[in-house]
Order: C-alpha cells, then sequence, then structure tokens
C-alpha cells in the first residue's frame, strides 16, 4: 500500500523557507555577530614636560692640596715635633735640623760684614780726601782714580758680604722644616738621630688637605661631544654645574659639590675627558683616593616625553615598542627610540608625541589592529602603609 506523499512535502517546503529566509537577512547583521568585542585598556596621556637629564660617572676623591716634606738643608735630625695623623698649620716646625754649622756660617757673614763696612770706611774717607787733592792738582789723575777704585770695590766687598750674610741666615732657617700647608699630617719616615740631605728623594712626610675635596671622574669623549651639540642646537638648556655623590657602600653624601673643569685633552688610551668637582669635607668624611660615583646635571629638556616603563616592550630585535590607541579606536603599535631611563619612566626621542594615548595595562588582551576600549590610568592610594602601592583603571572595579 502506497503511503501518501504530503507530509513529506509539507517538511522540504518548511526547510527551504527557513533557508530562504536566512539567506535574506541583512550582511550588517552577521557582521556585527561576528566582530570582536572591544578591550578595555588602560592609558596614559603623553604630554610633554620639562625635565633635568643627569649623567652618572665613576670617579675618585683627589685631595685638594698634597704637600711632600723635604728638607733643604742637611745635618742630623734633633727632634719631630708633630703627632703623626694630627692636623697641622701652615707654617708649623715639624723638624728641627742641628743649626749648629749653619749658626756658624751666620757669625762668619757677620764678622765679613763687618770687616768689608770697616774697609769702605776707610776707603771712602781716602777717596774724598783725593777729591780735594785733586782739585788743587797736588796728586795725579792717575793717583786719584786708582783710590777712587778702591772706594768703589769697597761698596761691593760690602754687598758681596751682605749677600753672604742673608744667605747663611736663610739656610739658619731651612734647618726648622716648616710645614708648607695646613692639613692632616701623615707618618714620618725619619726620626730623631736621623742624617738628611737637601732635596732628597724619600720625603719625609706627607701633608694632605681634606677640607674641600676634589672628585675627578672620567666622561668618553663621544658623550661629551653630543652634549655640547645638544646644547648649541637647543635640545637642551644649559644645566646648573651642582655634582651629587653616591658613597662606596651607596649612601648620598650629604654635601652637594661644584663642577670646577673640564680637561682639554682627550686621553688617547681611554678615549675619555676628565672633570673635576669640589666638595665640602668638615666631617672629612671623604679620603684621598676613595671610589665614588658623580651624578652631573648635563641640562634641561624643555618638551620632554617621558613614557612609563610598564608600556613599552622590545621586539626580537631588541627595539622597544608601544602599543597606543589611535583615532580609530584601535591598537596602534609604535617603533620607539628610548634613549635613558628616569625613575620608572624611558626618555623617548621618537615614535610618540605628545597627546598620544599609550596603553600601559591590559597589553596581553589585545594586539595590532585590535579594536580597544580606552580607560585612564591611575595609580590606586594604598590601604595602609604595609601595603605595596597597587593600580587600577578608572572606573573598573578590579585591578588590571
Amino acid at each position: 500500500m502506497r503511503r501518501p506523499l504530503r507530509p513529506v512535502i509539507a517538511l522540504g517546503a518548511t526547510v527551504i523557507s527557513l533557508l530562504l529566509l536566512s539567506a535574506c537577512q541583512p550582511a550588517t547583521t552577521q557582521q556585527a555577530a561576528s566582530a570582536p568585542a572591544a578591550v578595555e585598556v588602560a592609558v596614559v596621556q603623553l604630554q610633554p614636560q620639562a625635565v633635568t637629564l643627569n649623567t652618572e660617572l665613576p670617579g675618585r676623591t683627589v685631595a685638594f692640596q698634597k704637600a711632600q716634606i723635604r728638607p733643604q738643608v742637611g745635618g742630623i735630625i734633633l727632634s719631630r715635633n708633630f703627632t703623626e695623623g694630627s692636623e697641622v698649620k701652615a707654617g708649623d716646625t715639624l723638624y728641627q735640623i742641628d743649626p749648629a754649622q749653619y749658626q756658624s756660617a751666620v757669625n762668619n757673614a757677620k764678622a765679613q760684614l763687618a770687616k768689608a763696612t770697616a774697609n769702605l770706611t776707610q776707603a771712602k774717607a781716602k777717596a774724598s780726601r783725593f777729591q780735594d787733592l785733586r782739585k788743587s792738582k797736588l796728586v795725579s789723575q792717575q793717583d786719584a782714580d786708582e783710590v777712587f777704585a778702591l772706594h768703589q770695590q769697597a761698596e761691593a766687598d760690602v754687598l758681596a758680604a751682605k749677600a753672604s750674610l742673608e744667605q747663611a741666615s736663610l739656610q739658619l732657617t731651612y734647618s726648622k722644616v716648616l710645614a708648607p700647608i695646613s692639613g692632616r699630617i701623615g707618618k714620618s719616615a725619619v726620626t730623631a738621630g736621623a742624617l738628611v740631605s737637601s732635596g732628597q728623594a724619600e720625603a719625609l712626610a706627607t701633608i694632605t688637605a681634606l677640607d674641600p675635596m676634589y672628585v675627578e671622574v672620567t666622561q668618553s669623549s663621544k658623550e661629551l661631544l653630543q652634549l655640547k651639540q645638544a646644547l648649541a642646537n637647543g635640545s637642551l638648556n644649559a644645566a646648573s654645574t651642582e655634582v651629587s655623590l653616591t658613597l662606596e657602600d651607596g649612601s648620598l653624601y650629604q654635601h652637594k659639590g661644584q663642577l670646577q673643569f673640564s680637561e682639554v685633552s682627550v686621553d688617547e688610551s681611554t678615549g675619555s675627558v676628565v672633570l673635576r668637582a669640589q666638595f665640602a669635607n668638615p666631617d672629612q668624611l671623604l679620603l684621598p683616593g676613595m671610589y665614588v660615583r658623580a651624578t652631573l646635571n648635563s641640562g634641561v629638556k624643555t618638551a620632554a616625553i617621558l613614557a612609563p616603563q610598564r608600556g613599552v616592550s622590545r621586539n626580537a630585535k631588541g627595539e622597544a615598542t608601544a602599543l597606543v590607541v589611535n583615532n580609530e579606536g584601535k591598537a596602534e603599535l609604535r617603533l620607539l627610540k628610548a634613549s635613558r631611563t628616569l625613575g620608572d619612566q624611558w626618555l623617548i626621542e621618537d615614535g610618540l608625541a605628545a597627546g598620544d594615548q599609550l596603553i600601559v595595562e591590559g597589553l596581553q588582551k589585545v594586539r595590532p589592529g585590535s579594536p580597544v576600549k580606552a580607560v585612564p590610568f591611575e595609580v590606586e592610594p594604598a590601604a595602609d602603609a604595609g601595603n605595596a602601592t597597587g593600580n587600577k583603571a578608572k572606573g573598573n572595579g578590579a585591578a588590571l
């Protein structure tokens, strides 16, 4: 018995109607259903700002003044008149050399001066008499000339005797070895009874002036050239000459220094230039030869673009990159030129501009070209002193 075809035909008509209905729906409705939803990201709108660029350079402390003590006359050391490691003043007697032979030389020079003075008195009187006799033509011109010459010779002998006395007195003075500068004196190389000689190679002691103190640092000639060019073309403004100092243990030295000068030549072996700064050292915390790091003000960049480090990453080539929200509301990849870090931010030389919206949160959820919903990024206030400061997007209760 043949089954009726009416139910089958009705089912087929229903299926065809559904297919036609789905084909007639607008394309926009299908596209809307398949388009990805915009991902919410936190952004920072970049604004130009003035920043002071600093340069940290390694260096060593150098004594403000340093004098090696050497005797200017020879003899036996009678006494040492200072305590090793103590402070001495300029003019203090450090050593006493036996003055006996120098005192004898002074006495002899005084006697020679007295003799020359007596001869001068006699020659002067004789010359005066011969001058009167010559006017009366009672003596010959030759005899008068001889007397006048003897008078002049006597005057010269007096001058020579005075010079000898001065030299002998100076040698006697040098028997006292005086401090040429004020400062702290080190250990003594000799004791009482030692024989010393004039201008000997070994120093008797060394005096070092510790307040103020110099710090000498080295900077590459390339960096110095770049800095001068930046100052010349106006991209940097001159900053103050103030210098900060970090000690060997990482602590910050309490006194600020002032940059004094830079060397006029480049060290051919290292390609660097020496810079010198001066620091007050009232507590004598700084000692010569200490390793330090000095922070110098390179200049002021008046319209710097700073990008938070959390918004900057590196690609496979090591180049700095960042994602920004463009005018179409999509994430746009930028290739950056970041020159240095300032705190937790990068100084951007190229790739970002004022007004750009830099994505700093939600980077793991977006790709270049993806639609995004930008919300301002703000620092979450700490709940208490024991909690670390967090970050969140305004309007979003959960931290990104």
